[in-house]
């Protein structure tokens, strides 16, 4: 008859007891424990929390600005930023591979027009943005304040216009009403356009720059062919490996030469918009001191609290090493018992970082001045792989730092914890 034997975990049974011993109560490392209990908790909740609003508050300014100028931008060498743009036509012969591109998702046409908007009271420069039926309203359909998006065809020209909130309160202007716009030019041009929707993206910056119209009529203004425009705009699958798509689309379209003798301009919105994307990067290095500092605090507390916890039990250990324990076995009892109080921790914290998040995201409890962050409410960005990622290295670095502190314990000597017992 076979008899099958389970190695009985000695360090671990010992560190259950020690952690739930009911004399423990009156210990002076009981309240310690509790202590660094709070700490990896409060810790683990300022770095779920943090990550969150950092992550969230870049995704959200980084899609308001590709909206408003997708990813890549193919367009005339010679164009400035004045946005008095010079044409290139829809029948290049890149034009037909730009879809094919690995990593490309979508191709659209632009066209810019610089104007000014008047009414009887007030005066407000602007910039027309011509796009056609190509256009991906996604983002604007979400941004709506009131009204619809332009309805746009192949054959007809349209007089519709989408304005933003921002211009709209400014001059005064309503949904359905008939605005003049001015262009400076030889000779001066006037058109009149319907509003026929509002949008509202809380970003100052482009809401009191663009209106959006059909791409015909710059055309027209421009006195441009049909195939004429300002450009393209791509939208990238993975907006990460925008600096590498950007390549791609150079090498297929960037050593074309137009019939005036310029050439073609790729670039992104990273380069085109660099103080803002600068701006986002700067928020990681607040995000890594932070992790940093509750790390530390976390580990500082869980080192304090074992040191305190060693020192109250070196009777115990002085008597478990007169019956041959050794270092290694004792250490493991109390790395045991500080993986224990960690691990609660971090449930403690998970539940209340978590649940402040879920709180914010779907309540919008904490409010934003709109003109200086651009955004409503504090934004959240939860995702299940940092949370995994802070806790996984939360346990890790208190766990490591441990061990410094359990190498006290190879200093205890049995005779003097006995004697003096």
């Amino acid at each position: 008859m076979h008899y099958m034997t389970k190695r009985f975990n000695t360090e671990l049974f010992i560190a259950r007891r020690l952690s739930h011993d009911p004399e423990s109560k009156k210990a002076v490392s009981r309240p310690i424990t509790k202590i660094s209990i709070i700490a990896v908790a409060l810790s683990l909740v300022v770095m779920i929390v943090s990550v969150a609003i950092v992550t969230g508050f870049k995704n959200e300014i980084t899609d308001k600005v590709l909206g408003f100028g997708g990813h890549i931008q193919v367009q005339n060498y010679d164009s400035n930023t004045s946005y008095e743009t010079r044409p290139i036509s829809t029948q290049l012969d890149f034009v037909s591979k730009l879809p094919s591109i690995p990593g490309i998702a979508h191709v659209q046409k632009y066209a810019y027009k610089p104007g000014i908007i008047k009414t009887k009271d007030n005066i407000q420069g602007i910039v027309l943005k011509g796009v056609a039926t190509d256009f991906d309203w996604s983002f604007f359909k979400k941004n709506m304040h009131a009204g619809e998006v332009l309805s746009l065809s192949d054959t007809g020209t349209s007089n519709q216009m989408i304005i933003s909130k921002s211009i709209s309160l400014l001059l005064n202007l309503k949904l359905h009403d008939k605005i003049d716009i001015f262009f400076v030019q030889n000779p001066p041009l006037v058109r009149r356009f319907k509003i026929v929707g509002i949008y509202d993206t809380k970003f100052d910056e482009f809401d009191k720059t663009f209106v959006f119209c059909d791409i015909k009529q710059i055309q027209r203004l421009n006195k441009w062919t049909p195939d004429q425009i300002s450009g393209f705009e791509l939208t990238t699958t993975d907006f990460k490996k925008v600096e590498g798509t950007t390549y791609d689309v150079e090498d297929v379209a960037g050593l074309t030469v137009l019939p005036d003798g310029s050439g073609i301009k790729v670039s992104n919105i990273k380069q085109k918009f660099t103080q803002i994307f600068d701006w986002l990067n700067l928020q990681d290095i607040n995000v890594a001191v932070i992790l940093a500092l509750m790390l530390f605090v976390a580990a500082f507390n869980m080192i304090s609290g074992l040191l305190i916890f060693i020192l109250e039990r070196t009777h115990m250990i002085g008597v478990l090493k007169a019956l041959g324990a050794s270092n290694f076995l004792i250490q493991k009892i109390f790395l045991y018992h500080s993986a224990y109080v960690t691990i609660i921790g971090l449930f403690w914290g998970n539940v209340i970082g978590i649940g402040l998040c879920l709180l914010q995201k779907y309540f919008h409890l904490v409010k934003l001045d709109e003109t200086n962050y651009y955004l409503s409410s504090v934004p959240i960005n939860l995702q299940l792989d940092h949370v995994l990622l802070i806790n996984i290295g939360t346990f890790l670095t208190v766990f490591v730092m441990l061990l410094i502190p359990s190498l006290l314990i190879a200093r205890i000597t049995p005779e003097k914890t006995i004697r003096y017992a």
